[in-house]
């Protein structure tokens, strides 16, 4: 039967790849991939030839139709990303759900992932945790993401791009506060592989001055808020949504809480239809 194979490769050293992963490469009749060059690179050091199809962001909807096809007519593929484990921020979505649809056997190859690796090694609290992919590119929705998650506990973990990754930084100081906890893993398994932790404050400032910092793949883990500032925060959108609801409809003064406050907009319009009634 027909197989569709989720395969993670190496973020960065080539040696990470599994012994599983090199013998179902070997093995499938058809590679999906991002980028056919960067995939060769990979597929000729591990003297493997087997036929390429280029599938990302742009062509996701026309391939998937493509692939799926293929693999009702029998053919095993195996997707991969240009590094680590395809999805994670890479396509693929759309093929492994029509698959399932079409009763099409997935299979996944666990190996590398950037997020994971980075948590790992980070220091930082590892028990629970949230990945939030890629920040907005643009400053204002860059704040209000990051207001949003103010107040949450968890470790929050991001892939940044290097030439946003000082701006982000900045932004974080100023939402998170200048002391909050946080790293900064940098070209994760490569030749020039950083991990630095420090207040935001100060890991802004040295990114700011290091342009080599400034380079490669990011991946940025911040500390989670403490428990007590999330009481805080609960607290105060009280008193804020007492004052909004002496003007406003419960829905509406939900919303602007959340926004003022950090507090989640549906937990704030539960309470503001008990202060209501």
């Amino acid at each position: 039967m027909s197989e569709l194979y989720v395969v993670a490769t190496p973020i960065g050293n080539l040696s990470d790849i599994s012994a599983r992963a090199v013998e179902v490469l070997k093995q499938v009749d058809l590679i999906a991939c991002e980028d056919t060059r960067h995939s060769s690179r990979l597929l000729n050091h591990l003297n493997i030839q087997k036929p390429l199809l280029s599938y990302h962001d742009h062509n996701e909807t026309q391939q998937t139709q493509n692939l799926i096809g293929k693999l009702q007519a029998g053919q095993s593929i195996a997707l991969i990303s240009d590094a680590g484990t395809p999805l994670i921020s890479d396509p693929g979505y759309q093929l492994v759900k029509q698959a399932h649809e079409n009763n099409i056997t997935v299979v996944p190859l666990p190996g590398p992932c950037a997020l994971i690796t980075a948590l790992s090694a980070s220091g930082l609290p590892s028990d629970r945790f949230t990945f939030e992919g890629f920040l907005p590119a643009k400053q204002q929705a860059r704040v209000e993401t990051l207001e949003k998650l103010r107040a949450e506990t968890r470790t929050l973990i991001f892939y940044e791009s290097t030439h946003r990754i000082s701006a982000s930084l900045q932004d974080m100081v100023k939402v998170f506060g200048a002391d909050r906890r946080a790293v900064v893993a940098r070209e994760l398994t490569k030749a020039f592989e950083t991990l630095r932790g420090d207040e935001l404050a100060n890991l802004s400032a040295w990114v700011k001055e290091d342009a080599n910092q400034r380079k490669g793949e990011v991946v940025l883990l911040v500390r989670g808020a403490e428990a007590v500032e999330q009481d805080e925060v609960r607290v105060e959108a009280e008193k804020v949504l007492a004052i909004l609801l002496e003007e406003l409809p419960v829905k509406q003064a939900a919303q602007l809480a959340a926004k003022i406050t950090g507090g989640k907009k549906n937990a704030l319009y539960q309470v503001a239809l008990e202060m209501k009634s």
